[in-house]
Formats: structure tokens, C-alpha cells, sequence
């Protein structure tokens, strides 16, 4: 958690340097035209660092259809154990098509309901799974096919602020889910969406980060399942609709959606030797252009292999020796001026996915001043490396401290009078 929590920081710097919509190096051709995308909003993210390597529109705030299930799906993988037996509400059955066609009192094991809410993005499937956590969380017993409408909205609603809360620990801050399938809904001013930075951020976090990563990319990754409901009376079959997971060598997962407001969405993720990317794109057209959002996927995908690899930087600082004002010197003279070496960590290097234009560098930051007594291990400063984009922005990258690594007692009475007694009576 630690680890991703300082990818949330980077992230979240990175995002205002790459918040607006921009092509990198485009000096040199290497571009895509926000012209040459039908997403309204569209983003390539580096899953690894969580960086952003292209964006248009990136941080709008914009409804998000099917590809909410992505949440969904990697919070019940990690609030519930895929044996688990859940029971279908009254409420989750009269959801909306697409669906499963459950009925009130049937019964399904969570992995099976996963299939199918990831595989057919059954909306159905999805609330069944947020009601069950949902109502666990609020301690609720009651059998689920005898449950009131009320209170299963209820359950359903406590398990969306699951999926909110679990945005804000990746760092998605501009997210706000309202329903677990991503049906259009509206709280007073607020409406269910986020942005196609966070959507890419989440998407990172399932194929990456989560300990339950490999889980959701076995699902995610199955191109048909067929299960029963728990009284063997029904059988079901399900067929992935992600047809991306075969139009490019590589590809790892991803989630289509729609809505009338959202338009047709999609949330990606694919690898490539070392290379691990995500995609998102928002307002992928309408009907009759549902192919629009592999096209854009393509070249998104194909811009990030293309154009970023692997590099490694050793930026060489430069470190001077601090004087220590009222320092004792070793050869006892209260005239000398005395000096210390900043001491550090072994030099780091850095692995980062980046395009030939970028670097990184090191600026040395001293105390403004210091003064005796100094103690091994005392701060004296830092190193700050930061990675130059293509367009000269600095990204601070990591912070190093600079120490002492040796003790430096002040002048007194005692010091002076030790000068005098060597200089007087001890002169050779």
C-alpha cells in the first residue's frame, strides 16, 4: 500500500504538468492529433509509474457507463471470497437491461456473478454483488429475496461509497460512483462519472497493483464461461464483448460501456515486453459508431510502443562542503573556519518509461545556514531529481537528504582555553 500511495503522489503531480491536452514531441512528428481521436476525452497512462504519456481532455469530468464495473469487479475480489453464495433481491432483479435474467431468491456464487459482470457487463450481476458487501458492511441478516426495495438501495448505496473511498485511496479525486453498473444516475449536484485520467489510474491499479490483480485479469481475460445458479435449475453462458482482446498482441484486459449519455466508452490495458500501459476513452461516439473506440485504442496503444521505452539515469550531483559556523577546528585554532561534507545514499539510479527527449537531473538544496553543534546524522540539505519532459517541465522524481557523517562541537570556554594552553606552553 505504501508503495502505491507514493504512485498516487507522482500521479497526482504529473497531472497538473499533463493536465492539458497536448501531443508530446511533436517536433519530431511523434504525435497524435487530438484531431485524429473520436474520444471526447482520451488518455494513455504508464501503469507502472502511473504517469500520463498522452492525453486529451484527460481530467473532464464526464459520465462513464459499463467501464465502472472495473471497480466494482476488483472490490468484491477483495471484500469477498469467490465461493461465496449470494442471494438475489427482489431490487436486483428488476435491474435494466443488459442482464442476466436473475429472479428474486436465486442463488450464485460471486465468482460466477463476476463473469458475468465483467464478461456481458450484466447489470443485474452488478448490484447482486454490491448488495451483498453492501449490506454486509451495515450488518444487515435478512434474507435477501425478502428484502425491501428500501433497504437493498440501501446496501447498494454503502457499497458505492466503497467504490469511492477506494478511488480516493488510488488518487482518483475527481471520481464520484453513484451505481456499481454505471447506469446514469444523479445526487443533487453530483453525477455518476470521473475523468479518463482516473478511469486509466483504476485500471492500473487492477492489472498492477491490487493483490487480487491476478483474479480479475483470469476473468477479465476468458473469452466465454457457463455456470449454474446455486439450485442447478438454470444454466447460464457468457461471452466476452472486449473483441480488443483480439485485435492486438498483448492486450492484458479491458471493459467496454455505454449509455445515452456517456456514449460508448472503453478502459484498457495492454503489455508489451517490459511495457505495461492503460487507455481510457470517454464519449467514444454514439450510435451508429461503435467500432470508433477500437480505432482510437489502436493508436493509442500503438503511439505508447512505439514512441517510450525503458531508460536509465544516473543524474551526477553536485555536492560542496557546508562550513559550520562557531565550529570547533581539529587543530584546536578558534581563527580556522570549519567544513563538513554532506554525506548520501549510495547514487541512485533511475528506471523510467520515457521518449528520447526526456532526461532527468539533480539540483543540490543546502540548509541556509549551520551552525555548530553538529551531530552525525543531522540534516544538512537534499538532493532533488526530477524528470525533464520533452517540453522542459521538471517533475520532481525523489528526494535524497544529505546528512552528516561526522559530529562538529561548538567553541567554548573550555575550547579556547585548551588553545591558549597549546599556543602559550605547549609551542614546540
Amino acid at each position: 500500500m505504501k508503495r502505491f500511495l507514493f504512485l498516487a503522489v507522482i500521479v497526482l503531480c504529473s497531472s497538473i504538468v499533463f493536465g492539458k491536452s497536448y501531443s508530446h514531441a511533436d517536433d519530431e512528428g511523434e504525435s497524435i492529433n487530438e484531431t485524429e481521436l473520436y474520444a471526447q476525452a482520451a488518455v494513455l497512462l504508464d501503469a507502472e509509474s502511473g504517469r500520463v504519456l498522452y492525453d486529451k481532455n484527460g481530467n473532464e469530468k464526464l459520465p462513464n457507463a459499463s467501464t465502472t464495473k472495473i471497480m466494482t469487479c476488483i472490490l468484491i475480489l477483495e471484500q469477498a471470497e469467490p465461493g461465496e453464495v449470494a442471494e438475489v433481491s427482489p431490487y436486483a432483479a428488476a435491474q435494466p437491461k443488459v442482464h442476466l435474467g436473475v429472479r428474486a431468491g436465486d442463488r450464485f456464487k460471486l465468482e460466477d456473478l463476476l463473469y458475468s459482470l465483467m464478461l456481458e457487463s450484466h447489470n443485474d450481476s452488478a448490484v447482486i454483488l454490491a448488495e451483498y458487501v453492501g449490506a454486509r458492511q451495515l450488518g444487515m441478516t435478512d434474507a435477501a429475496g425478502q428484502r425491501k426495495t428500501e433497504d437493498s438501495k440501501q446496501a447498494v448505496a454503502a457499497f458505492s461509497e466503497m467504490m469511492n473511498e477506494k478511488a480516493r485511496e488510488i488518487g482518483c479525486l475527481d471520481t464520484f460512483f453513484l451505481t456499481p453498473n454505471g447506469l446514469d444516475a444523479v445526487k443533487g449536484e453530483m453525477r455518476h462519472g470521473t475523468t479518463a485520467v482516473d478511469l486509466a489510474r483504476i485500471m492500473a491499479y487492477c492489472v498492477k497493483m491490487s493483490p487480487m490483480k491476478d483474479a480479475f485479469l483470469r476473468i477479465t481475460q476468458t473469452r466465454s464461461y457457463q455456470f449454474m445458479n446455486e439450485e442447478r435449475t438454470r444454466s447460464f453462458t457468457c461471452t466476452n464483448h472486449n473483441a480488443f482482446l483480439d485485435m492486438m498482441s498483448g492486450v492484458l484486459s479491458g471493459k467496454t460501456g455505454f449509455t445515452n449519455s456517456a456514449g460508448y466508452c472503453y478502459v484498457g490495458a495492454l503489455q508489451r515486453d517490459d511495457r505495461t500501459y492503460t487507455i481510457a476513452l470517454l464519449a467514444c461516439g454514439w450510435p451508429n459508431h461503435k467500432t470508433y473506440k477500437w480505432s482510437d485504442s489502436r493508436k493509442l496503444f500503438e503511439y505508447g510502443i512505439e514512441y517510450y521505452r525503458y531508460r536509465e539515469f544516473m543524474p551526477t550531483p553536485s555536492i560542496e562542503p557546508l562550513v559550520v559556523e562557531n565550529g570547533q577546528a581539529e587543530d584546536q585554532n578558534p581563527y580556522h573556519t570549519v567544513s563538513i561534507m554532506p554525506q548520501r545514499e549510495p547514487q541512485p539510479i533511475f528506471r523510467s518509461l520515457c521518449c528520447e527527449q526526456e532526461s532527468m537531473c539533480v539540483e543540490t538544496e543546502y540548509r541556509s545556514k549551520l551552525n555548530a553543534p553538529v551531530r552525525r546524522g543531522d540534516s544538512l540539505g537534499c538532493l532533488n531529481y526530477y524528470f525533464v519532459t520533452s517540453k522542459g517541465e521538471k517533475i520532481l522524481w525523489e528526494r535524497v537528504a544529505l546528512t552528516a557523517g561526522e559530529n562538529v562541537d561548538a567553541k567554548d570556554a573550555g575550547y579556547a582555553f585548551r588553545y591558549l594552553l597549546h599556543e602559550f606552553f605547549l609551542f614546540d
